[in-house]
């Protein structure tokens, strides 16, 4: 089953309006125009890159995993990285019929701990994203 992406549309539309909405902390999110140019675009085409016809990440939980990693890591907004993380994991997921069975905090510190992290052991980091959302990952009934 073909993997669907996340458009820059649905981060904007979606995600990133939901992050404002309902994710708010002691800082509020800038405006989606004033996001640094081209990092957002390169972090939502990454998960879906191919190599003589593969994908250099497979299936929907490695792809989900860089997304998030990318996202966070990246930075491609001034503030609210990880919260529009959250929300583009979420649209994501969705999209491809999962969703994640934790509760928003378990799930904030969990992107707080990949913020903190060497990036210098990304793929360490990939590791434990991708084990987090194996354990919290379910079928979304529709």
């Amino acid at each position: 089953m073909k993997v669907q992406t996340i458009t820059l549309q649905e981060v904007e539309y979606t995600a990133y309006l939901l992050a404002k909405e309902f994710m708010t902390w002691d800082e509020p999110i800038p405006a989606f125009g004033t996001r640094f140019p081209n990092i957002l675009e390169s972090c939502l085409k990454v998960p879906f890159q191919t190599f003589g016809g593969k994908g250099l990440y497979r299936g929907l939980v490695s792809k989900a995993a860089i997304l998030f990693y990318l996202l966070i890591k990246n930075h491609p907004f001034q503030n609210g990285n990880k919260r529009i993380a959250i929300m583009a994991l979420l649209v994501l997921l969705h999209k491809n019929g999962k969703w994640l069975r934790v509760d928003n905090d378990t799930l904030y510190r969990f992107a707080r701990s990949i913020a903190a992290s060497d990036p210098t052991e990304m793929n360490l980091e990939l590791g434990k994203i991708r084990d987090f959302f194996r354990t919290y990952l379910i079928k979304l009934e529709r």
